[in-house]
């Protein structure tokens, strides 16, 4: 199915011209600098026809990212066996628009499959199961992301390090370890620590640049910061907050997203006072995000309420999302459409120009051929990836070569 619909996806798309008041959300963006303006999506709700209408169109949502199934447990349910089908289908039908492709997301301590939550590891055989992991997914879709999240939500809300098992086996070191597989399997995609309430908690953010420069002090690529932004209405932080928050990370030189953004109303059905709310919410990251040069783009978490995760996870909370659950635009939609129609139409010098507002994704070819990884990490690693070497629907291998794996140390010092 993926070889398919990757053949009738042109690698690029021809630049438009169009006045601001007849641009989507992602135009908007692109013409005020951004990269993208993008939405999660899944593969459970592509039978919904008014839900693909939306999401098929460029011009709002120029990323797509898999919402689920790219998660450990999804596509690794149990060893050796990947499943590639879900994530497949979202990145097929970005290519088919014209979409770039966001992925998310591999060290996680949510969402594991039991073998990982519950085995008997040492450091040196969780360090193993790590690397094949990080290794097999990202070289299944090695050039055609643009970023992942590499590691995921390491941190509680005080700043210690959540007690996974990642980090009760291996303390700190999984993090740059995360990160050096990484960088090694695709050495092309951005590579992002994504976390939650890094807006909001100062010893948090605090502990999440300790991340960052726990990875740089490695010499090891780390690339972007993202904010999940999951926020309520009413206790969004300010915009000059927001924009202090992401200058902790771009000046130790990364870039940085809002990577999963939703307002949840704290009670429904809203009221008028909590609707207007959530408009100024929303505005307030998208002033913050075009107040800051490496803020490269706003990625919703769903853009419907029909689909949104919030009320399944916070009951009595809801609403969340830009689109509602009969897929109108709601009133946050129009005031940040409305505020970027401005903001690009005061960008424009002389009556009546137009911009260019489509960008070619890069490009994005079939990964082909062999991957060897490295004979010093290879010798326990070998009983964590499909031997004979994976084949993807992609064409892509993994293979493991041979000698004895040395641990972490050799591993963070030969990776790259």
């Amino acid at each position: 199915m993926l070889s398919g619909l990757l053949v009738s996806a042109g690698c690029g798309v021809a630049a438009q011209a169009t006045s601001p008041n007849e641009m989507g959300l992602h135009q908007l963006f692109v013409a005020a600098g951004k990269l993208y303006f993008g939405t999660a999506i899944e593969t459970n709700n592509f039978n919904d026809s008014a839900y693909l209408s939306i999401a098929n169109n460029r011009n709002e949502f120029g990323m797509y990212v898999p919402e689920n199934s790219q998660k450990w447990e999804e596509i690794q349910p149990s060893p050796q066996n990947f499943e590639f089908e879900a994530p497949d289908a979202v990145l097929a039908l970005a290519r088919r628009n014209g979409q770039q492709f966001r992925c998310h997301t591999l060290t996680w301590h949510s969402q594991l499959p039991s073998f990982v939550e519950n085995g008997t590891w040492t450091r040196d055989t969780l360090a193993a199961v790590i690397v094949a992991h990080i290794t097999n997914v990202m070289t299944h879709y090695r050039g055609l992301c643009y970023a992942w999240d590499v590691v995921n939500e390491a941190l509680n809300d005080n700043g210690t390090f959540r007690n996974s098992v990642f980090f009760r086996t291996m303390g700190t070191d999984f993090i740059p370890l995360s990160f050096a597989a990484a960088a090694r399997a695709d050495p092309s995609a951005r590579l992002y620590y994504n976390d939650f309430n890094l807006e909001t908690a100062p010893r948090k953010a605090a502990a999440a640049v300790r991340i960052v420069q726990l990875v740089q002090a490695a010499n090891i690529p780390i690339h972007g910061l993202g904010f999940q932004a999951h926020f309520r209405v009413g206790l969004t932080p300010n915009v000059s907050s927001l924009i202090a928050t992401q200058n902790l990370f771009t000046n130790l030189g990364l870039e940085v997203a809002f990577s999963e953004l939703d307002v949840a109303h704290l009670s429904l059905p809203p009221n008028a006072s909590s609707v207007a709310g959530q408009s100024r919410d929303y505005l307030s990251v998208v002033q913050a995000c075009l107040a800051v040069p490496k803020c490269v783009g706003i990625t919703l978490w769903q853009f419907t309420d029909k689909y949104s995760w919030i009320p399944s996870t916070f009951p009595g909370l809801g609403d969340a999302c830009l689109y509602s659950a009969n897929f109108t635009k709601k009133p946050a939609y129009e005031a940040v459409r409305n505020y970027m129609i401005s903001v690009v139409s005061n960008m424009t010098s002389g009556a009546g120009r137009n911009l260019s507002t489509t960008v070619a994704p890069p490009t994005m070819p079939t990964p082909t051929g062999m991957m060897t990884l490295p004979a010093d990490i290879a010798g326990e690693l070998a009983p964590f990836v499909t031997s004979p070497p994976v084949r993807t629907s992609m064409g892509a291998m993994v293979s493991v070569g041979t000698g004895l794996w040395l641990g972490v140390a050799v591993v963070l010092g030969t990776l790259l």
